[in-house]
């Protein structure tokens, strides 16, 4: 017998791509603000190394401070710099990572299966369809991270892509079609990572608040455990998304590794952890919102 709050893939992909295209425009000003600071680097004397006035001061200093800076230096539009790929990022992304998550989960217990799922089936049927859909997403990320890093050219040089598509144009003929797959491996690694995090997690922590007396299937919940999905998944893929992010905005690493150990010998393991708060500040509000209009949204679908 089928389950009748059993969705469609179809409608599961589109609630899920819509879901996480709002969360990402939503926060995408708090992913700029991240992915400057990650890409902020330290001199070998300990300073901050900034291009624009060549003083060892750091130039973007915490979540707020980094947001003040852009909007002041660059224009309030610039904190959505690398919306267009984002969503792009996220209709492909999004849509696939969540929207398989249902169906790899009902796979790999089997259709017959009844009670909660396995902790450890979510996380590898989380695995499987967040690997599988950044792979196919990886030239919106690369885009996406390029744009948002213009801002970090020395004063004077001009800007490389005047938008999403003339940096899809520029990039191919410049650097040819397996430019646009440069940083796969910490990209899939964090991805992967992170998706199970976020979607495990999340099932979990909704199971266990759900087991609380008093506590229903609404709204407060879903808030609730996106939170806790946000958090757990910005402790585990924090290293990753620093490493990804430095690849993708520098092409002067050699390769996943190179980036790692340069990394690690020049900064210390806390740099790994730069951009921390902002990293949970967007991660932490994007999984709430993402969950809140992923759970309002098939709910429409299941009448």
């Amino acid at each position: 017998m089928s389950d009748p709050n059993r969705i469609s893939f179809a409608q599961s992909f589109f609630c899920s791509a819509f879901a996480a295209c709002f969360a990402e425009f939503c926060t995408i000003p708090l992913d700029t603000a991240k992915v400057r600071l990650q890409l902020q680097k330290k001199t070998s004397s300990g300073a901050v190394d900034d291009d624009d006035d060549g003083v060892g001061s750091p130039k973007y200093r915490g979540l707020l401070g980094t947001i003040k800076t852009i909007a002041r230096e660059e224009g309030v539009s610039a904190l959505w710099k690398g919306i267009v790929p984002g969503l792009h990022r996220q209709c492909l992304y999004g849509g696939l990572r969540i929207g398989l998550y249902d169906p790899v989960k009902t796979f790999l217990v089997g259709s017959a299966f009844a009670g909660e799922t396995p902790l450890y089936h979510m996380i590898l049927a989380a695995l499987i369809t967040g690997a599988l859909a950044i792979t196919i997403a990886n030239p919106t990320d690369l885009v996406k991270i390029r744009l948002q890093s213009e801002g970090q050219l020395p004063y004077g040089v001009p800007k490389r892509y005047s938008g999403a598509m003339d940096a899809y144009s520029t990039i191919l003929r410049q650097e040819g079609l397996g430019a646009f797959w440069t940083g796969l491996g910490p990209n899939v690694a964090r991805n992967a990572i992170i998706n199970a995090a976020e979607l495990a997690s999340y099932d979990q922590v909704k199971q266990t608040i759900l087991k609380i007396p008093g506590f229903m299937d609404n709204v407060f919940t879903h808030l609730l455990a996106g939170l806790g999905a946000g958090l757990f998944a910005v402790f585990i893929g924090s290293p990753v998304d620093v490493v990804k992010s430095r690849m993708m905005g520098d092409s002067t690493y050699k390769s996943t590794l190179d980036c790692f150990l340069k990394t690690l010998v020049n900064e210390g393991f806390l740099a790994f952890y730069k951009g921390f708060l902002p990293n949970f500040g967007r991660l932490g509000v994007w999984n709430a919102v993402m969950f809140l209009t992923l759970e309002q949204a098939k709910g429409v679908f299941r009448g």
